[in-house]
């Protein structure tokens, strides 16, 4: 049964939200106006879920009445098994919807890759997981702007820092932090010998400036030039910016926008991100745990999925996944291992919330 009162609650508040939202003294008021349309956001789907509830209850009422009609009875009994069907289906998704949300689903998304264990082959797969997370981002018509990125010798990546904007991206991209570990023959190897290195991911939810107030008194920048492998799109200016926040020590490095000032811009952004995601963890011993535990040393040991290329294997070891289509996954084709692992987070918590 679905929890009638709660949700009788939840609509009248979207409806005053709706009325809110028109107000002038709120559409002027940044702060509000945000906090107002993200909370309609997350309500908007439970809401029209509700209402397309209660229409098929009336109307499975109204069947089950004609049933005593013997003109009407038999094409009233032919509609009641879909109708009672859709509405056990609709039970079911408003209890998904009634679920804990996390704050960040809505927000874009810093996305920190690093190579780990393994050397040059290390940074080639770097490249590769980047490079299969730009292209989901493609299909799903997110944008990725590169704040930083570090390359090694043999063309691969020790570093990349990204800013990931677009629908729910952090939503979709939250279990990808962790170590990913590979296993391959590197193109150097000559005995053909399968080679095990790692990868570190790091997803951050974008911070509001008005979330995360930082006192430019705490901030050291340093400007330097902007490397990268030469010719005509390298920034030969001072463009650079290294941040560093000296009461958490945190540091930030942005070398990709064409401006001092816009480097200062997106620095800051990412900066804000860090900030929020330290605030987060020690507001919440649940929330900071699992935090924490996305990065730690990089070493193989520690990982939350392997990608077996001989066997053409992908296997998520949190959840116990093993997709054969290593090929299709390492092109951007993520939404089956991103459904399972979004259905697996559900089920745990529709179990702790003993739904």
């Amino acid at each position: 049964m679905i929890p009638r009162d709660k949700l009788d609650h939840l609509a009248a508040r979207y409806r005053e939200i709706e009325e809110s939202l028109c107000r002038p003294e709120v559409v002027t008021d940044t702060k509000r106006l945000r906090e107002l349309s993200r909370e309609r956001t997350e309500l908007t789907d439970l809401v029209a879920a509700y209402a397309r509830y209660l229409e098929l209850e009336a109307q499975l009422e109204g069947n089950r009445e004609l049933l005593m009609d013997p003109e009407l009875r038999e094409l009233a009994q032919a509609e009641i098994p879909e109708l009672e069907a859709e509405l056990e289906s609709l039970e079911e998704t408003i209890a998904l919807l009634l679920l804990p949300k996390d704050p960040n689903d809505e927000r874009d998304t810093i996305l920190e890759i690093r190579s780990g264990t393994g050397g040059e082959e290390a940074a080639l797969f770097a490249r590769d997981l980047f490079r299969m997370y730009s292209r989901y981002a493609e299909q799903r018509g997110w944008k990725v702007e590169v704040t930083s990125m570090s390359e090694a010798a043999a063309g691969g990546i020790k570093e990349v820092i990204a800013m990931v904007s677009g629908n729910r991206v952090y939503s979709e991209l939250r279990f990808e932090g962790g170590v990913h570990r590979v296993q391959r023959v590197p193109a150097t190897e000559s005995q053909g010998r399968v080679h095990t290195s790692a990868a570190t991911v790091a997803v951050l939810p974008e911070a509001d400036e008005v979330e995360v107030e930082i006192d430019p008194k705490d901030l050291e920048i340093t400007k330097t030039g902007a490397g990268g492998p030469g010719g005509q799109g390298v920034n030969t200016t001072n463009s650079a910016v290294n941040l560093k926040h000296v009461p958490t020590g945190i540091c930030v490095r942005s070398e990709e926008q064409r401006s001092q000032h816009q480097n200062l811009a997106r620095a800051m952004q990412i900066l804000r991100a860090k900030l929020l995601e330290t605030a987060q963890q020690e507001q919440s011993a649940a929330i900071g745990a699992e935090r924490r535990s996305m990065v730690r040393s990089g070493d193989r040991s520690e990982k939350i999925r392997t990608y077996n290329y001989p066997q053409n294997r992908v296997t998520d070891h949190r959840i116990g996944l093993t997709l054969h289509n290593l090929d299709r996954v390492m092109v951007g084709e993520l939404d089956e291992l991103f459904t399972a692992l979004r259905s697996h987070h559900q089920a745990e918590l529709l179990e702790s919330h003993g739904t």
